[in-house]
């Protein structure tokens, strides 16, 4: 069969970000079936329309990431250019339609009926092999665990049990995009998240048992993508050091692999070794990304994060040791913020030095969380509540404006404090260095 995978993310601000999942999908195909792969951040629609015309794929997969920006002050819904997507697919091709993705497995029942496609896959895209198979033996692919339809049930599937195949093509014409775009290409050493954040649904995605991927498969990746000509690599695990042996071993792999080009991640400011973070810097770790949240005791604590802000300052300060750029992204405004949880945050924030802060001020209520649970129980939102558009978790004592107003007072003419992803100002210097041949997340250029 021919099968046809799109990615319609358009987004790139503040930096365009590979779509990793589809190669994911693409290598659980069996080889007796064709596969493309359409990036929207490279493809016109006119573009698509010839090779719908060309390639005439019997399947079409279509990639839904997100969601939504998740960002309360300067919110971006994606859903509705999804949509118009599939209709524009549906007057152009008679192939079956096929949605999945880590946001479509949030809200899949809402998105299913939104989008109007055949079927969906919740949970990991592996299935979608399976789906691929049911359907050239003319078989119903809704018989399969995480695969629905209009008229099935929608039931959770367990984690995807079976093996994890990326199907990486360096000729493959979205790459090229990608390495001109500040040359940064990323990789997965693990799935699964083994915290309880009240608010984050990647549990529900990916289960809350780690399946790690051996180290040297992540070090053979890199060295693939370093091969292809990537200048960078993020590693996309919501956490690298959940589990704090394995990534000591996956950046020790990559030392005896030979990867010479740096990368960086997202981080958790656990009690870590004290040579942890040179330990990453050895292996040619660069950006230390810490999803910190707050550093109000009582609302770390209300957030369930695995650490305190002892742990944060200590992580902090050996991450900057080694020699790293360090950046900590904060969530202001859940279950009991107040003015004084929001200034003892900030009192803290003012003792981390050479550093770039995010503040995310709201807190999406996704379902499958315990967050969406508490709104439920204080009767913030009900069962009936659609929550595919962007809500935000309303805190009973503070409101997101005077948040805002505490934080930019606090800020002054800082910039390295920002609202947010840090908008217009954000995407232009990252768009003038890489103009300046500078690869990587570059937010350590907004501190200047």
């Amino acid at each position: 069969m021919r099968i046809l995978l799109i990615s319609p993310n358009t987004l790139t601000v503040p930096y365009p970000v590979y779509p990793i999942g589809l190669d994911y999908v693409a290598g659980c195909v069996s080889a007796e079936h064709r596969v493309r792969i359409a990036d929207m951040n490279v493809l016109s629609l006119e573009a698509l329309e010839e090779l719908l015309h060309d390639f005439s794929p019997e399947i079409i997969g279509l990639s839904c990431r997100n969601i939504d920006n998740t960002e309360a002050g300067d919110p971006l819904f994606f859903i509705s250019a999804y949509s118009k997507l599939v209709a524009w697919l549906r007057e152009r091709s008679k192939a079956v339609l096929v949605c999945g993705g880590s946001g479509f497995t949030i809200m899949s029942d809402h998105i299913l009926a939104a989008l109007g496609v055949d079927f969906g896959i919740i949970g990991e895209g592996e299935r979608f092999g399976l789906l691929v198979d049911a359907l050239h033996q003319d078989l119903d692919p809704t018989q399969i665990p995480g695969v629905i339809s209009p008229f099935s049930s929608l039931e959770m599937p367990e984690p995807w049990p079976g093996k994890q195949v990326r199907a990486f093509r360096p000729q493959a014409s979205h790459v090229d995009f990608y390495l001109k775009k500040g040359g940064m290409l990323n990789l997965q050493t693990k799935r699964g998240c083994s915290f309880n954040c009240i608010y984050c649904p990647y549990p529900h995605i990916e289960g809350k048992k780690h399946r790690l991927v051996h180290p040297a498969e992540v070090a053979r990746t890199a060295l693939d993508l370093q091969e292809t000509g990537a200048k960078y690599l993020f590693i996309t695990d919501s956490a690298f050091n959940s589990d704090v042996a394995h990534s000591l071993a996956v950046a020790k792999a990559f030392k005896a692999a030979g990867v010479s080009i740096p990368w960086g991640g997202f981080f958790a400011p656990l009690r870590l070794p004290v040579d942890y973070f040179s330990t990453m810097a050895d292996a040619g770790c660069k950006h230390v990304e810490f999803g910190t949240e707050s550093l109000s005791s009582s609302m770390l604590a209300t957030y369930r994060k695995p650490f305190g802000v002892d742990e944060v300052f200590a992580a902090h300060q050996q991450a900057l040791d080694a020699g790293l750029h360090v950046a900590h992204y904060f969530l202001l405004g859940g279950p009991g913020e107040s003015p004084a949880t929001v200034s003892e945050s900030l009192d803290h924030i003012e003792r981390l030095n050479k550093t770039v802060l995010f503040f995310f001020i709201g807190i999406r209520i996704y379902p499958h969380t315990a967050l969406y649970d508490l709104a439920l129980e204080e009767g913030k939102i009900t069962p009936q509540t659609d929550l595919l558009r962007p809500l935000f978790y309303q805190a009973e004592a503070i409101d997101r404006d005077t948040i805002a107003a505490q934080v930019t007072a606090r800020a002054g003419k800082r910039n390295n404090w920002l609202i947010g992803s840090g908008g217009a100002r954000s995407a232009a210097t990252v768009k003038k260095m890489y103009s300046r041949g500078h690869s990587g997340p570059l937010w350590e250029f907004l501190a200047l």
